[in-house]
């Protein structure tokens, strides 16, 4: 109890600073007086880069896991480096909503997770040798979902996938397009990662100001893309049929692999909350936050208090996402309904989020959804 009232008093501190630490930007179209670079450090130093530098780490240890996968295919490797992919593709989850920067120069979500993967077009770079990974043309054959294919789609059980990496006509050019796509998602990494550190992070958190190109407008647009489309489209509400005529269960996320399409989304949503009221990525510390500005701003004009709402919704949402099968293409084909009823709860998150967070903040969207949101 000590130390919860120990947290509460010190959030309190931190709150109470937000409001007195003046940053405005007025002259830039912002009217309160938030600490919105307060904000954008707890970001970029707690959030953001703590993120990309796991992602980093968890790639050296997937291409290490791929090295003796490759060496020596057999059950016990082909085990290891699944269990290295899977920690990554979790890591992810924490990264891909800030497609801002160099990720967003260099189309960095593109790259690492387009599902469903164009199995086709990866078996055709097998088949021909010579691939431009980097190609639009090629996003949907590289990244996470690809090496979801590689590792768990290519034979019905373990004995025939691991043939394709020892007795196939062609186990080489499997090995090579293997190495080269993980070779491929870890320079992307570094690259983003090494803009954030190097430049990057200083041009971000003095963007303060409240216009279409700055940091704080930029950030939350992306974080509110992400979390309608990246999140509550891509990982429920397509495979649910929601934009569609029919159910679409091979457009779950993990495809292959079959068990983990509920944890990744799962973990994407804890990833969702814990950035909303600025969590820190290696630990619990909260710090400034949209959630903070939203509190500050709803306090001061007497109105309801929003950050608790969508804390509340964000758990209903989380309630009916457990309680689905931990292999979502299942569900859609067994109990396609509780496939939707998680999709109207993630739903009402995103009113929240992108109507009455906005019109709190003042902040326009600026991007067009594809869904009539």
């Amino acid at each position: 109890m000590k130390i919860k009232q120990l947290a509460l008093a010190l959030f309190s501190v931190i709150l109470i600073s937000s409001c007195t630490e003046s940053n405005d930007d007025s002259a830039n179209g912002s009217s309160d007086n938030f600490d919105r670079k307060s904000l954008l450090e707890n970001a970029a130093d707690n959030i953001i880069i703590p993120a990309l530098q796991d992602l980093d780490s968890d790639l050296v240890a997937l291409k290490a896991s791929k090295e003796i996968f490759i060496a020596t295919p057999n059950q016990t490797n082909l085990d290891n480096l699944r269990t290295d992919w899977l920690a990554a593709y979790k890591t992810w989850q924490y990264v891909e909503m800030f497609n801002i920067g160099k990720a967003e120069e260099i189309l960095y979500s593109f790259q690492m997770n387009i599902y469903p993967t164009n199995t086709t077009d990866i078996q055709n770079n097998i088949a021909s040798g010579t691939y431009d990974l980097t190609s639009p043309n090629n996003n949907d054959a590289v990244g996470f979902p690809a090496i979801d294919y590689l590792l768990y789609g290519l034979g019905n059980d373990d004995s025939a996938i691991i043939d394709f990496y020892t007795t196939d006509s062609n186990a080489l050019g499997y090995k090579n397009y293997l190495s080269d796509i993980i070779d491929q998602m870890h320079i992307l990494t570094t690259t983003v990662l090494t803009d954030w550190t190097s430049s990057y992070r200083d041009i971000f958190v003095n963007s303060t100001a409240n216009t279409a190109s700055s940091s704080v407008n930029m950030l939350i647009n992306d974080f509110i893309f992400y979390y309608e489309k990246g999140l509550r489209a891509n990982k429920v509400g397509i495979p649910a049929g929601v934009f569609s005529t029919t159910p679409l269960a091979d457009k779950v996320e993990g495809l292959y692999s079959k068990v983990y399409s509920k944890e990744l989304a799962l973990t994407a949503l804890q990833a969702v909350q814990d950035f909303f009221n600025g969590r820190a990525y290696n630990n619990s510390t909260n710090g400034i936050s949209y959630a903070s500005y939203v509190t500050l701003l709803r306090d001061n004009s007497g109105t309801s208090d929003l950050t608790a709402s969508i804390n509340s919704q964000i758990e209903a949402a989380r309630t009916e996402l457990n309680q689905l099968d931990n292999n979502l293409f299942d569900q859609v084909n067994n109990n396609n309904v509780a496939m939707l009823m998680t999709y109207d709860e993630l739903q009402r998150v995103t009113v929240m989020l992108k109507v009455d967070m906005l019109q709190t903040l003042n902040i326009s969207v600026d991007y067009v959804d594809a869904d009539g949101d």
